[in-house]
């Protein structure tokens, strides 16, 4: 397990801005630094080696878990295999960022068993989304990790270009703020609630947050800009999945709310559209809501540190966000 010594220098706490939470922030990872690939969740496939291949563009040395390429039914092996894979990859001192193959469906079956220990003892990098907000979540409840809602490395260059490639780089890599301009061509880019907010973002796959409401998953939103996206949904799921969020008390308070991508969302002729259904459950929160972030499944996906303070400013159609890492200490 990690000493002591190794957490000190891998990670710094700052005060965060609501409920007495310390914000950590990894160190950014730099050229030479070892990262693990692993499967909490659905089997990777051959587009896994794009991922890697991207990965090791960077300068990082790729490391893959035991039991990556495991299937077990619909997962990526056994609970207890895809649980050791992710023990093994937040227990090893050598390895500073842990990166998700690929989404799904798995990983609230093995949460509860992350070694939390090892997560506070010696925080690091984590990239993941969609299945992994619970991830996500855990490790924001439990330890103030901030984490990063980007690609997995299951890559696919026709979604994720160039650009993406160089948004997930700046994220994990440079401890330079990132900024997000709303994009009129995303279906969300609809919803909008004028105004200005500020707040710690929180949030992920809308699916998954409503999975975690009662779980220590779901993060405390209060103070909060919440962001979420979702995939191959209809209006109605996200009206259903925003009304039971609302009415379990977990947005109230929120500070604002952005949008990220409907991918693939369906709906009846005549009817509303996912949009104008979530227009018509946050329009009565009473907060700004900046819609049409290039976050979530859909084309043209970048990445955000989630537990990072943010801006959303709908006059300007940004989302600003604080870097998720701190510049890397030299040892």
């Amino acid at each position: 397990m990690v000493v002591a010594g190794a957490g000190v220098a891998a990670a710094t706490a700052t005060p965060a801005l609501a409920g007495g939470r310390s914000v950590v922030r990894p160190c950014a990872l730099r050229p030479g630094d070892r990262v693990r690939v692993v499967a909490p969740a659905g089997v990777p496939d051959t587009r896994l080696a794009r991922g890697i291949q991207i990965l090791e563009s960077f300068g990082l040395v790729v490391e893959t878990g035991a039991h990556l390429y495991d299937r077990f039914g619909y997962l990526a092996g056994t609970d207890a295999d895809r649980l050791a894979d992710l023990n093994a990859a937040f227990r090893d001192p050598g390895i500073r960022g842990v990166f998700a193959a690929r989404g799904g469906y798995g990983t609230q079956r093995i949460i509860d068993g992350l070694d939390l220990a090892a997560v506070r003892r010696d925080p690091r990098v984590f990239v993941g989304f969609s299945d992994l907000t619970v991830l996500s979540g855990r490790l924001w409840t439990a330890a103030g990790l901030v984490s990063f809602y980007g690609p997995m490395v299951n890559w696919t260059d026709s979604r994720t270009g160039p650009a993406e490639i160089e948004s997930l780089r700046r994220a994990v890599m440079t401890a330079e703020p990132i900024v997000l301009t709303s994009d009129p061509a995303e279906p969300s880019a609809a919803v909008s609630v004028p105004g200005t907010a500020t707040g710690t973002l929180l949030g992920g796959n809308l699916t998954m947050l409503q999975a975690s409401v009662h779980t220590p998953d779901l993060p405390d939103l209060r103070g909060a800009i919440l962001v979420f996206e979702d995939t191959d949904e209809g209006p109605y799921s996200y009206d259903r999945m925003l009304t039971h969020l609302i009415r379990s008390g977990a947005l109230r308070r929120i500070a604002g709310v952005a949008v990220g991508q409907f991918t693939n969302a369906t709906g009846s002729a005549g009817q509303w559209t996912a949009a104008q259904a979530v227009q018509d459950r946050l329009g009565g929160l009473g907060v700004p809501v900046l819609g049409g972030l290039r976050i979530g499944h859909g084309n043209g996906q970048l990445t955000v540190p989630l537990g990072s303070r943010a801006t959303i400013d709908t006059a300007a159609g940004t989302l600003t966000v604080q870097a998720g890492v701190r510049a890397t200490p030299e040892y």
